[in-house]
């Protein structure tokens, strides 16, 4: 294992160390790249629906799902979900949602828990009371059983009372007493670390151990994964829960979630937004890779560059032409990652006058210049920094279409097979 010694001067921090888990076919850590999760919301019990779902979050470049296991027909849809996705050519890790009767489930339906790669369960709601340490046993006994690694999910709005109770208490015995909110967050990192613990007597490796601690303000958030990252080695999983619907989603996730990154913590993570009515629900999905992508961390598909426009560009083309390029590379990817190595890493620029479009088209892969208003109706097209072409006429999209494919084929090498 390399020995990291030093900080970057500029960029993220490395990656906190920790163990690596294996769930499905994809492996979690800091040696390992950050995985992108999402959620279905489906009902379970119905089998297409979900399959369905799944295949289109995983198409998406969600690279493990979550679903719910909340009753028995749904723990009797869950291995019908999994060979529906096998059939589909989708193998995907599936991860099964447990609460309240999950130990009940797992036990009477053996082939629910031989098709997930993952179980996630909350130490908050895993059983009331004397039955609590009981149910959280069976639970990971199973989890040991069939060799699954398990989430161990704590969550603000279903803290384990016992746990925020003696943190209370405690609290009160200070000579300095902390405020409220200090004393919820450190609850639930107690929760979580506690739980992670007695799993491990229990039987459960460290290597089959995940925790989260989530909540929806931004800065108890970072707060709290800063003092689990502080405490612990196993890997995190990210996410601001209930984060909300549209540009409040997206941007409180983005923040709370950027810090963190930049900080070298988390190893998976999830955009939880709320869909708009009829909305998809692969947005969480694209949302959670353009942080990673903007952030340089990874890499899932070309990024457009376009500008916002300004009153030089009172013509809409240059907007349209963006988008449309954007969802171009975006249908394309799946073939050309099939196909190409490497093509995730284009830049395209799509720029609206000449202040800063031909500049930032021979900063990018491929770029073009529209005219603005008043200018020459001319396009220049620049590739790797040169200019090539200059387009005219009604069928620019299409010709700059045409000269995207053609750099894919030409620059990216072709994967034997």
């Amino acid at each position: 294992m390399t020995e990291r010694t030093s900080e970057p001067a500029f960029g993220p921090k490395p990656r906190r160390r920790t163990q690596t888990v294996g769930i499905g076919g994809v492996r979690v850590g800091s040696d390992e790249p950050i995985v992108v999760q999402s959620m279905t919301n489906t009902d379970t019990a119905d089998v297409l629906r979900t399959a369905m779902q799944v295949a289109e979050l995983a198409r998406a470049g969600s690279e493990l799902v979550r679903i719910t296991v909340n009753n028995e027909a749904a723990a009797k849809a869950v291995p019908h979900i999994r060979e529906r996705l096998l059939a589909l050519n989708m193998d995907v890790p599936l991860i099964g949602d447990f609460h309240y009767n999950g130990h009940r489930l797992l036990a009477d339906h053996p082939a629910c828990i031989e098709a997930l790669a993952k179980l996630r369960i909350n130490p908050g709601n895993v059983g009331a009371g004397s039955r609590r340490d009981t149910q959280f046993a069976e639970i990971v006994e199973l989890a040991c059983r069939y060799d699954k690694p398990v989430r161990i999910g704590v969550n603000w709005g279903s803290l384990d009372p016992a746990v925020l109770a003696r943190i209370m208490d405690q609290n009160a015995g200070l000579a300095q007493p902390r405020d409220a909110g200090e004393v919820m967050r450190e609850a639930l990192v107690v929760s979580a670390l506690e739980s992670a613990l007695q799993a491990e007597s229990y039987g459960l490796g460290r290597d089959r151990i995940i925790l989260s601690a989530k909540v929806s303000s931004v800065q108890d958030l970072i707060a709290v994964y800063r003092t689990l990252a502080q405490r612990c080695d196993y890997p995190l999983h990210l996410g601001l829960t209930e984060a909300g619907m549209g540009s409040k989603g997206i941007v409180a996730s983005t923040a709370a979630l950027g810090v963190l990154l930049q900080e070298g913590i988390g190893d998976t993570i999830r955009v939880s937004l709320t869909p708009e009515p009829e909305g998809r629900r692969t947005e969480e999905v694209i949302v959670a890779q353009e942080i990673l992508q903007t952030m340089g961390l990874r890499a899932f598909t070309p990024m457009v560059v376009a500008c916002p426009g300004c009153g030089r560009t009172t013509s809409t083309f240059f907007q349209e032409l963006a988008a449309d390029i954007q969802s171009y590379v975006r249908e394309q990817m799946p073939m050309w990652r099939q196909t190409h190595d490497g093509v995730e890493n284009m830049t395209v620029a799509v720029m609206g006058c000449v202040v800063n479009g031909p500049g930032e088209s021979k900063h990018a892969n491929i770029g073009i210049s529209l005219p603005g208003t008043g200018e020459s109706p001319a396009a220049p097209v620049f590739v790797d920094g040169v200019k090539t072409v200059t387009l005219r006429g009604a069928n620019i999209a299409s010709e700059f279409r045409t000269i995207v494919d053609r750099y894919v084929a030409t620059s990216y090498p072709r994967k034997a097979g």
